[in-house]
């Protein structure tokens, strides 16, 4: 099956599903037919679910981007060794040829 491009970046298909869940919520809790009182206590028990969420969510990203930093420092360090031989091979190559 061909992947589809419908113009959409998948930031925008996030925030819109973002969207649609804090209007759904929203329309829930006002047609909801409990008391202000235990609407204010599901609101909060909402608000820490997804803090509790976006704490984890944001230590898996800083844990990923620290292993991506490390291998890239490790690429780096690769290719300067062999950067580094291949200009002393150049530098060797032209003081024979020069003698």
């Amino acid at each position: 099956m061909a992947a589809e491009d419908n113009g959409y970046s998948a930031g925008a298909v996030g925030f819109a599903f973002l969207a649609g869940a804090v209007i759904g919520v929203g329309a829930a809790l006002l047609l909801a037919p409990q008391s202000g009182a235990e609407t204010r206590k599901l609101l909060t028990t909402y608000a820490e679910k997804a803090e509790e969420e976006v704490r984890e969510k944001a230590k898996e990203a800083r844990e990923t981007l620290d292993t991506a930093i490390g291998q890239g420092r490790q690429f780096i360090n690769e290719k300067k060794s062999v950067l580094a031989a291949a200009f002393e091979a150049g530098k060797e190559a032209v003081k024979q040829r020069v003698s």
